[in-house]
């Protein structure tokens, strides 16, 4: 029986000093990417010369980088973990965001932008994978918006940095062409900005090498006894099978779903084999990546739907996350550069307490998919606000209402899109690939980036809204058909199971080596074609080596999807 005492305290600490300090790495994560917005509503590209629409186009180019180098940060963070990789990468791109004070040409900018788009790559993922040690599945959610509401809590803190910047270091009209050399040595507004964020993110780097663990086992706040029960308890939460609380294998008095053998296979109320040393190590630590890790997680069929809808979906997250001041600019009779700010912060506080309340009722409830879609919900209908009210200032403040209602629903769909990931992947180095996979889904940032164009302000952002709502419109469309993809694959492995034995079902559990046979056909053809060249054997011999053995994880036939 579990030790209450034990568990809570180990628990408490977990929440005290692991979460929080993770949730200062994204909170400066989430800064460091939306500051140029805030800087650009001090006339940042003006002052040093350049085009408004150059903004767009660095914020184009960082996601470019950012989005496309995704998995390849997940799987070095993964090679040589969270502890070594996160705060090297903070280091560096906290210098590059110094750096911007000293931006006087376009390429400066763009470089700037791109290196910092390759060092926050894999962030995410890296980080969201490395909670997942330490928490079980369903104390996962809510931990996880607490983490992933420091990106609005991120635009509400930028918000206030900016406005307390802003007013303390009022703005220098300057010449259009660029700095004007009589007054170059007076820091302008957003040069403060970007070296007092820059130096923050540096000195939280700085500090992370020596607060994070790699395990529960090397947790430097957790006695002896807690790093035991801290690594087992995680260890036996991955051994069983997601969310099954929400599966229904029939009452003793009923006709059974399964026969006896596979109901204890299946049912996690009952006591898995306990694993080795060596066994709960690879589950708890954050470093390792196998060759088959790699393989499942490109082939996963279920990752590129929801990837999709990932995308779809998270256009409203990138778009405000940068032009949320200028949007809001046209809404105030004198936009100076500290009261648009400090009108970011509500919105962004609502969003980040909606999502909180949202985690909490998908942990409570063991169900992901449905609360993203009443999230998604909640989004639509602060867009068609948005769309629907006039944009004469006489409407400012409905609209404004509007915006509150729309980041209300902003930040659920993708937390908990990454919670199902996690949920349904037992493996660690898949868990990793997979959430950089997911990744990709700051694709939406490039498309927020080409949707509000400048040249749309005096129209108050009007059509790029119109295509944010289809978006999310088809998104949702989207999760509704991949919960509906899960039941027939849950149904499908239950209808196998059926006709296998005990013997079968438990090879399948414990090896994935039960009757069920399946052939990839993509990946047999690359094997053949590479076979052909003398050059690639060493691909093929590290494709053999992934497809070796049985199946793991959720691609075992005894493994039943949660929602």
């Amino acid at each position: 029986m579990r030790n209450d005492a034990l568990h809570q305290r180990t628990v408490r600490k977990l929440d005290f000093l692991l979460l929080p300090f993770l949730a200062l790495l994204f909170l400066f994560n989430s800064l460091d990417k939306s500051n140029i917005g805030n800087a650009e509503s001090a006339h940042f590209t003006a002052d040093i010369g350049l085009h408004k629409e150059d903004l767009n186009t660095a914020v184009a180019l960082f996601f470019t980088f950012f989005v496309a180098l995704q998995p390849v940060g997940a799987a070095l963070g993964r090679r040589y973990g969270m502890v070594l990789w996160v705060p090297s990468c903070m280091l560096l791109w906290g210098i590059s965001t110094a750096l911007h004070v000293w931006v006087r040409a376009r390429w400066q900018l763009f470089t700037l932008r791109i290196i910092i788009g390759c060092l926050e790559a894999g962030f995410y993922p890296v980080t969201v994978s490395y909670l997942s040690l330490f928490y079980t599945r369903f104390e996962f959610g809510r931990r996880l918006s607490l983490f992933y509401g420091q990106a609005a809590f991120g635009g509400a803190l930028g918000g206030l940095i900016s406005y307390f910047v802003f007013s303390r270091f009022p703005e220098q009209r300057l010449q259009p062409a660029g700095l004007d050399p009589e007054v170059s040595t007076r820091w302008q507004s957003w040069q403060v900005l970007f070296l007092l964020e820059g130096v923050l993110t540096i000195v939280t780097a700085l500090t992370g090498y020596f607060w994070l663990p790699h395990s529960a086992d090397t947790a430097w706040f957790l006695t002896v006894e807690e790093r035991v029960y801290a690594s087992e308890r995680i260890a036996r939460d991955r051994s069983s099978d997601p969310e099954l609380s929400t599966v229904d294998v029939g009452d003793d008095d009923d006709e059974p779903v399964f026969n006896h053998e596979s109901r204890r296979l299946l049912n996690p109320s009952h006591p898995t084999t306990p694993l080795a040393g060596a066994e709960t190590r690879a589950i708890t630590d954050d470093r390792g990546l196998t060759p088959h890790d790699v393989i499942s997680a490109f082939l996963s069929p279920n990752i590129w739907h929801i990837l999709a809808c990932n995308i779809l979906s998270s256009i409203p997250v990138y778009a405000f996350s940068v032009f949320l001041p200028l949007v809001l600019a046209p809404l105030t009779k004198t936009p100076s550069p500290a009261l648009v700010n400090l009108l970011t912060a509500p919105p962004y506080i609502c969003g980040a307490i909606t999502l909180y309340f949202f985690a909490s009722y998908s942990d409570r409830k063991q169900q992901r998919i449905a609360p993203v879609l009443v999230g998604l919900t909640l989004l639509l209908v602060g867009l068609t606000f948005v769309v629907a009210l006039p944009t004469s200032r006489a409407w400012a403040i409905p609209r404004y209402l509007g915006l509150n209602v729309l980041l209300s629903g902003t930040f659920i769909a993708s937390p908990l899109t990454v919670a199902w990931i996690s949920g349904n992947t037992p493996s660690p180095g898949k868990r990793a690939l997979l959430l950089g996979i997911n990744g990709w889904g700051n694709l939406a940032g490039i498309f927020s980036a080409l949707l509000f164009q400048p040249k749309y302000a005096a129209t108050g952002y009007i059509s790029p809204f119109w295509w944010t709502l289809a978006c999310v419109g088809v998104a949702m469309a989207g999760y509704v058909l991949f919960w509906r993809n899960l039941n027939a694959e849950n149904e499908r492995r239950r209808q196998l199971l059926l006709n296998w034995n005990a013997e079968e079902l438990e090879n399948e559990k414990l090896s994935g080596t039960g009757p069920f046979r399946s052939e990839n056909w993509v990946l047999s053809w690359i094997t053949i074609g590479l076979k052909r060249v003398e050059s690639a054997q060493w691909a093929v011999e590290w494709l053999e080596e992934a497809t070796a053995g049985g199946r793991e994880g959720d691609d075992r036939i005894t493994f039943i999807y949660g929602f």
